[in-house]
């Protein structure tokens, strides 16, 4: 097998594992939400906890992440993960329990670190590795396809009326196929401390200063990120103007998610990543807003593709940068990033539910999320204001 059919194994090894822990084991509870609403009796401000409880695993293991230095133990752990992302979606389907349901989603996070943190981490270590460029953007498309394969699942089975129970199953069954690549198909990581040209592998940390900067500003990106990412489709379900169309919305958002990551990494290229970031947070907080900003469908369509265009194409872009400081551990750098990233995962939904409680809806969460994202982009062009006091990284050919 040539080198160039091993790095799109590779790639498509972490592009089943996103899938599976961000479209099936994660993400599949936003479409059926409505649905488990309607025929499980689940409630406004319980919907949120186990949201939130589920971010609190995702912070769990971005925690375990940035402490791991063993690339063997990393490999271990993300095979680990896959199989823990089947076992919890099947473990929604099967009970009514709550107590159950908040176990499930607890470790569904954990496995969404597995493949977001540690599966990324052992792919950019690859791709260093072999000279390619220090590139995640193919990778981190398995985040907007498993958006889009969980709302099109949805929608699809809805059709064939299928309940709450059967369809987490019917995950569970294509999570076990998505396994089969995820796992088969990443190599054991190498140790060694050089490229395959020959140059040797070095972390470069960053300064304390810019590290901060960046973590408050990954922070914020992380309530923009997940209020809309958690609500989206029961959002816009309420509005009498689009009810039932929330799946649609939900699908949209995947659908620009696939080639953003790409078309980020190209917009990188060319204005640097700062800028690049500062450029799709403005483009976010429209996407953010427009679902409830007007009482059309065109709007919250159009507000789903600058949504989806630019969210994963900015975790994307962060978490590139994080793992060129530390070649030989990516995840190091990423799971602190991440950390922060998480905590706003876990206090955003559960806050957002209470409000809806009381506020008789979700939509409250689209202004707050906007507003957040506003800081982030002040934080950014801080940043750039801010000395990075680090070595360069080490750089990799254009192949």
């Amino acid at each position: 097998m040539t080198l160039i059919s091993d790095r799109y194994k590779v790639l498509g090894a972490g592009i089943s594992s996103l899938t599976l822990t961000m479209g099936v084991a994660r993400f599949a509870y936003t479409p059926l939400l409505p649905l488990m609403q309607q025929q499980a009796n689940l409630g406004v401000a319980e919907a949120g906890w186990l949201a939130a409880i589920n971010y609190a695993g995702y912070l769990t293991g971005a925690l375990l992440a940035s402490w791991i230095n063993d690339l063997v133990l990393k490999d271990r752990l993300y095979r680990i993960g896959m199989v823990v992302a089947i076992v919890t979606t099947a473990m929604m389907g099967m009970t009514t329990d709550p107590t159950t349901w908040a176990v499930s989603r607890y470790f569904a996070g954990l496995s969404t670190t597995a493949g977001m943190l540690l599966g990324t981490a052992l792919i950019l270590n690859w791709l260093i590795r072999h000279d390619y460029r220090r590139e995640l953007g193919v990778h981190f498309s398995g985040v907007g396809l498993g958006i889009v394969f969980s709302a099109a699942a949805v929608a699809l089975m809805n059709r064939w009326q299928l309940d709450w129970h059967e369809q987490w199953y019917a995950f569970t069954a294509a999570g076990c196929i998505l396994l089969v690549p995820a796992l088969a198909c990443l190599p054991a990581p190498d140790r060694s401390t050089v490229t395959r040209s020959g140059q040797v592998m070095a972390d470069a940390p960053p300064g304390a200063n810019f590290l901060r900067v960046l973590m408050a500003y990954y922070f914020c990106a992380g309530v923009g990120y997940v209020v809309s990412a958690t609500f989206i489709v029961a959002i816009v379900d309420r509005l009498p103007e689009l009810s039932g169309d929330g799946t649609l919305v939900f699908l949209v958002i995947g659908l620009g998610g696939v080639p953003s990551c790409v078309i980020w990494d190209l917009v990188a290229r060319r204005t640097g990543e700062l800028n690049a970031l500062i450029l799709a947070s403005v483009i976010q907080i429209a996407g953010i807003v427009l679902p409830v900003a007007g009482n059309g469908l065109l709007l919250a369509l159009a507000g789903a593709v600058l949504f989806g265009g630019t969210t994963v194409g900015i975790v994307s872009l962060v978490l590139t940068t994080a793992g060129r400081y530390y070649p030989t551990r990516p995840a190091k750098m990423m799971g602190k990033m991440t950390l922060w990233f998480g905590i706003a995962q876990v206090i955003a939904p559960a806050v957002i539910g209470v409000m809806a409680t009381h506020l008789g809806g979700y939509r409250v969460g689209l202004y707050l999320a906007s507003a957040a994202m506003l800081v982030g982009v002040v934080l950014l062009v801080v940043l750039r204001l801010v000395d990075v006091g680090a070595r360069k990284p080490i750089g990799a050919n254009s192949v």
